[in-house]
């Protein structure tokens, strides 16, 4: 029962449920990437410091926005118990 309790908790942990996609205008089009952070404490609750992806599109006007937990986001969700929980904002342009 242990083993199946343990393989549940990695199985949710390790997902990649955590992925918001959306495009403004008419999505990426030459898909040229720029990655940035966001700071959360207290499992994402108060915002430390934010990604704004209008910044990290550099004023192109199609592009694809993704935010997401990666596994490092996770690792250190979980060494900090949620105290620190980042995330990833992609922008394809």
């Amino acid at each position: 029962m242990k083993k199946h309790v343990l393989i549940f908790c990695l199985s949710v942990l390790v997902s990649s449920c955590f992925v918001q996609e959306y495009n403004v205008g008419s999505g990426s089009n030459k898909g040229v990437e720029e990655t940035g952070k966001n700071h959360y404490i207290i499992f994402g609750l108060a915002p430390l410091s934010t990604v704004q992806p209008a910044d990290l599109a550099k004023g192109a006007t199609d592009y694809k926005v993704r935010h997401e937990h990666t596994f490092v986001d996770g690792l250190l969700r979980v060494i900090t118990f949620g105290l620190y929980t980042p995330t990833t904002t992609t922008v394809t342009r």
